[in-house]
């Protein structure tokens, strides 16, 4: 007669405890440019919170986020006003990622582009997850002198 195995919880009624969620912000400032349609992330260049004004510059931060796969991130990047093509206010850039890995590195940032006056302020990125925020930078574009 083959033998039966049970498993038995030690606290009846109790689920297992979910692996906490951790992040990390690895790097900020300047990176090489950024292929969006490539696996690889850019590489840091200088850690820095001011970033020049100059067309090409890419800026940002990596987070590193462990034991959230499967999870939908919301990040938001809000910058200073200039004009959309119809010459309105472009809205802050805002969006939806789904973490792909349980230990899982995401790049935040933008370019800056021409013309380069009216990027020039505070650019605040922020990452969250169920609404916590996970990470939050601002950074300065400032013109050359």
């Amino acid at each position: 007669m083959p033998a039966v195995l049970e498993l038995i919880s030690a606290n009846p009624g109790e689920s297992m405890a979910k692996p906490k969620i951790t992040w990390k912000m690895q790097s900020w400032g300047l990176y090489t440019a950024w292929d969006r349609q490539a696996k690889a992330l850019p590489e840091i260049q200088e850690f820095t919170e001011e970033i020049p004004a100059i067309p090409g510059v890419e800026f940002g931060y990596i987070l590193q986020i462990k034991k959230a796969r499967g999870k939908q991130i919301h990040f938001t990047i809000e910058h200073p006003p200039f004009p959309d093509e119809a010459g309105n206010p472009t809205p802050s850039f805002a969006g939806d990622v789904y973490v792909r890995s349980n230990d899982w590195q995401f790049f935040l940032g933008d370019t800056v582009w021409e013309p380069v006056e009216d990027k020039c302020g505070p650019w605040r990125l922020i990452v969250k997850l169920d609404g916590e925020i996970m990470a939050d930078k601002t950074f300065l574009i400032v013109e050359e002198s």
